[in-house]
């Protein structure tokens, strides 16, 4: 896992734990870079079994 995937893991962990899901827009807020790079940190995040998208509760599951 490089940095901006740790740093996107740890985010997204971190408010799901208070019951938040972020945005795109957060995400980019936090980690200062582009959507471009935080979609492919996701996807790679997803193909390692690290964070999996819940359809029907529409949360992050890990």
């Amino acid at each position: 896992m490089n940095d901006i995937e740790r740093k996107v893991y740890r985010i997204i962990i971190n408010m799901t734990r208070f019951g938040k899901n972020p945005s795109l827009d957060e995400l980019k807020r936090k980690t200062g870079k582009d959507e471009r790079v935080i979609r492919e940190a996701v996807k790679n995040l997803m193909r390692q079994r690290m964070l999996k998208w819940d359809k029907y509760k529409n949360k992050w599951m890990f």
